[in-house]
């Protein structure tokens, strides 16, 4: 957090969460579609030496891989931000993932499949042994905590990788939150995150 970076948002995802901040990215795709070396084009013209690639979900992206490996042969620093439902041989500095809790299931017709993919542990305990890691859950009530507290103990993860994220799109929202997280945090051993950007620039696009 806090360090300058670029961002890469892939279109698609395969889990439909109920409060999805990114619904132009996952299930009513926006944007354009551009060649990995229009990619890469674009990432380079910045001077961070960090970049994120997000979504959606990047796992399931077409040519993710090839395009990982393009930007390692840039050495940069690639993030991956993923829901942790799907495996890829990416080039990977640091895999961000971000296990959907059951607050995270909608009603209708996605939420069957939302909740059948949700939580893969086989998936989840590879990335973690393949790569450098950190578990970021996103909370929206004090009651998160026995549910994270689980599957932590399932899969067997390091406290100080896993990272306690309030939800919200509002900085008002995220405040509230923030007090009763951090204490959580504080008394399982685990992290906290803010939503700089919101903090910073409010819920905006492009920033």
């Amino acid at each position: 957090m806090g360090a300058p970076s670029v961002f890469v948002r892939t279109s698609g995802c395969n889990l439909r969460c109920v409060w999805c901040d990114t619904p132009y990215t996952s299930w009513q795709p926006e944007g354009e579609e551009c060649s990995l070396d229009e990619i890469l084009a674009q990432v380079v013209r910045h001077p961070a030496h960090h970049v994120v690639v997000t979504g959606g979900e990047p796992m399931i992206a077409p040519q993710i891989v090839e395009l990982t490996k393009m930007l390692r042969a840039q050495s940069l620093h690639i993030t991956i931000e993923t829901a942790g439902t799907v495996f890829a041989p990416v080039a990977c500095d640091l895999m961000s993932i971000s296990p959907k809790l059951a607050h995270s299931t909608p009603e209708g017709q996605w939420s069957a499949q939302h909740e059948r993919l949700r939580f893969q542990p086989e998936i989840l305990r590879r990335l973690m042994a393949d790569y450098d890691y950190q578990l970021k859950f996103v909370v929206t009530s004090p009651d998160d905590r026995l549910e994270i507290r689980r599957l932590v103990d399932c899969l067997r993860a390091d406290s100080d990788k896993v990272i306690l994220m309030p939800e919200g799109v509002d900085a008002s929202t995220l405040r509230e939150r923030a007090l009763w997280i951090a204490e959580i945090c504080k008394e399982e051993g685990f992290r906290f995150s803010p939503r700089l950007h919101v903090d910073l620039w409010g819920n905006r696009r492009g920033v």
